[in-house]
């Protein structure tokens, strides 16, 4: 009988991952065999989990899109051997072993452990990525990060400290706030009392770039709060809704929109993707980024982990330990 190994599955669109045991999976051509010490959670999960993805999944299936651990096997042209450390970007990462691409498999700097190099690319790639290929974000100008305390959120805020922005971080609940100051932001706002965001970030003297994984009202405040010349990312919408953008202030205003997907960049420009990543590694190892997993579980509690998505309770990233 084949080993069997631990997976979380999504067995019926609109409910939360249950545990289940499989067969081990084997590696096939230009496959390497990693056994999964943690694997991260983004929204994009919860979104799978729901059937609103833009890319959707067909029950059932095995949630994560990205994790850490190390390599069992792989073939004698990736360059890996078994024992190396990597962080794995591919659908499906809470099992305990996954059999991934190659090219889904990145080498992880020493100093990094796994609960760090699970929800690593993901979130600071998409910080990176958008603030500084698309946005180019400068020194001295202002940032402001909606969903500031999430995981996406708050590496935007690490991200753009030290990229030599001044920072401002809206989130909800002064423990929250807490955070993104830890994380870097040199004002916050908070959401959750704060009656006119736009005039807030107004009063603060204006915006820059807005980062924006939230959407609803709060985009469409933060907009309205930019400078003449300033550039909005839409990273996501968490908040439920699409922020309504008046294009006419756009043009008036010289404001320039940028849709940002990450993972569309593996098509897109796969080497912009692998440039951001190396410099994402060198301020890690440079001491000038600190991930940290803001919620630990292990993987029997995975439905707990999608229910601080779903009620937006979560600080940092989710991380499931494997």
């Amino acid at each position: 009988m084949a080993d069997l190994i631990r997976i979380a599955q999504v067995e019926e669109l609109g409910q939360d991952p249950v545990l289940r045991r499989a067969a081990a999976p084997v590696a096939g051509a230009g496959q390497v065999l990693v056994r999964m010490r943690a694997a991260a959670l983004n929204f994009a999960d919860l979104l799978k989990a729901q059937g609103s993805y833009q890319e959707p999944s067909d029950p059932p299936f095995v949630p994560g899109l990205e994790g850490a651990g190390e390599v069992i096997a792989a073939p004698g042209d990736s360059g890996l051997t078994p024992g190396d450390r990597v962080a794995v970007l591919a659908p499906g990462t809470m099992a305990e072993i996954v059999a991934v691409p190659a090219a889904g498999c990145l080498p992880i700097p020493g100093a990094m452990d796994f609960a760090q190099a699970a929800g690593f690319q993901i979130a600071y790639g998409t910080g990176h990525l958008a603030l500084d290929f698309r946005a180019a974000l400068q020194p001295g100008e202002t940032l402001a990060v909606l969903g500031a305390a999430g995981g996406v959120g708050l590496t935007a805020v690490e991200i753009g400290h030290a990229m030599g922005a001044r920072v401002i971080g809206v989130a909800r609940g002064a423990q929250r706030l807490a955070r993104v100051r830890e994380a870097g932001a040199d004002e916050v706002i908070d959401s959750e009392t704060c009656a006119d965001l736009k005039s807030a970030l107004r009063d603060l003297g204006g915006v820059d770039v807005v980062y924006d994984p939230v959407g609803d009202s709060a985009g469409e405040a933060a907009f309205a709060a930019l400078r003449r010349g300033g550039r909005f990312l839409v990273i996501g919408f968490a908040g439920g809704r699409q922020p309504v953008l008046p294009l006419n202030h756009a043009l008036v205003k010289n404001i320039a929109i940028h849709g940002f997907y990450w993972g569309g960049y593996h098509q897109l420009d796969p080497a912009a993707l692998r440039r951001s990543m190396a410099r994402l590694f060198a301020l890690f190892e440079a001491g000038r980024l600190a991930p940290v997993a803001g919620h630990g579980l292990p993987l029997e509690r995975i439905a707990e982990g999608y229910g601080l998505l779903r009620d937006r309770k979560a600080v940092g990233k989710v991380v499931i330990s494997l």
